[in-house]
């Protein structure tokens, strides 16, 4: 299942599993995502969900939730 991949790439990348309690977190407003775990995210879903996302194309807005994650991903496979 997509969305339990992203939760265990989100939660490795975090290191919390508020990720997969709060699924509406903002990783980077709380800070458990930096610009360094982004990069690492990308590559992460890139690798295990075959999604590719340039970082250029990259919109943190789009992306700062573990709920908004998991449904990028599911809209672009």
């Amino acid at each position: 299942m997509m969305e339990e991949t992203v939760l265990d790439i989100l939660e490795d990348l975090t290191g919390s599993d508020e990720v997969r309690n709060d699924k509406d977190i903002d990783i980077f407003e709380t800070g458990l995502l930096d610009s360094m775990g982004t990069v690492q995210l990308l590559l992460e879903l890139q690798s295990q969900c075959d999604v590719d996302v340039p970082v250029s194309e990259f919109d943190r807005n789009e992306w700062n939730t573990p709920n908004k994650i998991i449904a990028k991903v599911e809209s672009m496979q």
